[in-house]
């Protein structure tokens, strides 16, 4: 992993390579490098670090080639050193590639082309698959074949670019559970692991699939299987534009996306939420409607903080669409040989449409007969495109690295499809609509909560420096507590812990001690007295509670440190409202602590690795 860039045409191909890789850097950031092919030679930078590290070293930079690959490297196998980065050489030096993802049988293949008399450098994967392409190429002089030839001998994974000094007008790539795209120009291309480096240039692109390689030319491009049959690509429009990736005059991504989210659940909704008529249509799912509302149990499989979401999912459909719930990690799902029975529904959850784990879950309940839906946020992403149905979250771009706006993007939409299920199976008309009413409030009540940020910022400062913390609710914001303590773990490096209020008492507890932050989401539900105890709880052991509460509370303000209100709203439809407060609460804390907030360290956007 993690962000590839390759450009061929007309143009001098350092610059384009090198703002490429500064829109990928939130993908992965632990070295970077480039390959050119410059007058018949192929010349190649590393750097560790930054891609500033890399600009710097090849300084103000003269070459005119127009040809060229590179890559931005969150580390898997070796460290991040500038042995280890990208892009890798064959045995002659004449043949340069950039890879994402994991080729399993490597330690294999690398003792059998030591017997061949190669030798290796660096610890990486990478320059295996590189030496490979290399040893074919020396018995056959084609490269196209020699690319087939060594991926026929692969296991793993692979999203790969690769150039050779000896056929200067060429960019071969290659898909296999690692994502590329090829953006198409006026006689010139740029390849690339995530639309965001494409998108200054051309909204035209082509998505390869899994075991297509194609080969690039200045002229034009083909398209064919690992087994040399043709494909015919459909040319796509990417959905959004180069301003949206842009930080817009905000500090940070985070904060930027943060404070989008009123404006992209607004988007998510349109077109789906019709207050004048009380209805929602979901046109992505409309064919599978009948089959969706007998299903006799929902399964949704995620990673990180699309599980989160898919718990928040567990409860809405349970409680509004009365249908059987469960929330597995897509990690674990595969392994454990999970029953999938006749009406099961397996939804996948994911930002990207390209998370490895969740990608493979997805599989696993297919091979097994289930109805697969997708709630992804990327248009043409591998789930997007291996799901019978599903629903695009429409949130734009996300850039900051720990989620935010998808998150109640995802949120969002599962409660539109638990009403929409929920109207065709029990609920009253009256009880939809005033569902339907408060959703189209949330944007609205959720600007009220951003206005607060300053407030929240101060208490951040009292809090900044404390190495460990506890978040605690229940019912629907229970997910919301663990959602918050992995924010604040994400971006802020700091321990937390995120449980049911309940649970506390079993066992966590032990760990509070005087001044220990405890935060609660203590809003007017149906949990209220229960949570009030548990605030006492921790109130008699020294603890400082900062909770979040509705509009108007008066009791806890004398119980409390600090509250953070938010608007009420229907209980279901809490979550998107109570997490922005802890989403602030963690962003002011890594700012104040000085840790990069829009990259973090060892974290990576999109994991495509399992």
């Amino acid at each position: 992993m993690c962000g590839i860039v390759g450009y061929i045409g007309k143009k001098p191909a350092v610059g384009i390579l090198l703002e490429g890789l500064k829109r990928l850097e939130y993908r992965g950031y632990d070295s970077a490098g480039l390959a050119l092919i410059d007058e018949g030679r192929l010349t190649i930078n590393k750097a560790k670090g930054r891609i500033a590290n890399l600009e710097a070293k090849i300084g103000p930079s003269h070459s005119a080639a127009t040809v060229g690959i590179a890559h931005t490297r969150w580390a898997t196998h070796g460290a991040p050193t500038e042995i280890n980065a990208h892009p890798h050489v064959d045995g002659s030096g004449r043949i340069a590639i950039v890879h994402n993802g994991i080729i399993e049988n490597y330690a294999a293949l690398k003792t059998y082309l030591e017997t061949q008399g190669l030798t290796f450098e660096s610890e990486t994967d990478t320059e295996v698959l590189a030496k490979l392409i290399g040893h074919f190429y020396s018995g056959n002089g084609d490269l196209e074949e020699a690319v087939r030839g060594a991926l026929r001998e692969v296991q793993g994974t692979y999203g790969l670019a690769i150039i050779s000094a000896d056929q200067p007008d060429m960019i071969i790539a290659a898909r296999k559970g690692s994502p590329l795209i090829i953006g198409i120009g006026k006689n010139e291309y740029i390849i690339a692991s995530d639309a965001s480096a494409i998108i200054e240039h051309t909204d035209q692109v082509i998505y390869l699939a899994d075991g297509e390689i194609v080969v690039v030319r200045p002229t034009g491009f083909r398209t064919t299987t690992l087994d040399a049959a043709p494909v015919t690509k459909k040319v796509q429009q990417v959905e959004w534009n180069l301003e949206q990736i842009e930080m817009a005059g905000y500090e940070h991504y985070m904060l930027k996306e943060i404070f989008e989210q009123p404006q992209s659940i607004r988007t998510c909704m349109r077109g789906r939420l019709n207050t004048r008529d009380n209805t929602i249509t979901l046109g992505g799912i409309a064919q599978y409607a009948r089959e969706l509302a007998r299903a006799r149990r929902f399964v949704f499989t995620a990673c990180g903080t699309a599980w989160h979401a898919g718990l928040i999912g567990e409860y809405l459909f349970e409680q509004i669409a009365r249908i059987p719930c469960e929330t597995d990690y897509a990690s674990e799902f595969r392994y454990r040989n999970p029953i999938v029975e006749e009406g099961t529904i397996v939804c996948a959850i994911s930002q990207s449409g390209e998370t490895a784990d969740t990608l493979a879950a997805l599989r696993e309940a297919r091979e097994k007969g289930a109805l697969a839906l997708g709630i992804v946020n990327v248009v043409g992403s591998t789930i997007a495109r291996e799901t019978d149905a599903g629903i695009y979250l429409h949130a734009g771009p996300e850039i900051g690295v720990a989620s935010t706006k998808a998150f109640t993007c995802q949120v969002t939409v599962l409660a539109l499809l638990a009403a929409y299920l929920g109207r065709r199976k029990h609920l009253s008309q009256t009880q939809f609509q005033e569902f339907v009413s408060e959703l189209d409030q949330i944007p609205d009540k959720l600007q009220r909560i951003l206005e607060q940020s300053e407030r929240i910022k101060a208490v951040a400062a009292e809090f900044a420096g404390q190495e460990n913390w506890l978040y605690l609710g229940r019912g629907y914001n229970y997910p919301v507590a663990l959602e918050g303590a992995l924010k604040i773990k994400e971006i802020s490096y700091v321990h937390a812990e995120g449980m049911p209020a309940a649970e506390m008492k079993h066992g966590p507890i032990a760990l509070i001690k005087p001044g220990m932050p405890v935060v609660f989401i203590a809003t007017r539900s149906s949990h209220y007295d229960k949570i009030m105890g548990n605030i006492e709880e921790v109130r008699a052991r020294g603890g400082a509670v900062i909770a979040v509460v509705t509009e108007g509370e008066q009791e806890l303000v004398k119980k409390c440190e600090h509250i953070l209100t938010v608007p009420e709203t229907l209980e279901p439809l809490e979550p998107l409202l109570t997490v922005v407060p802890l989403q602030l609460l963690a962003y002011h804390i890594a700012v104040l602590r000085g840790c990069n907030v829009d990259k973090p360290r060892n974290l990576a956007k999109s994991v495509t690795v399992e």
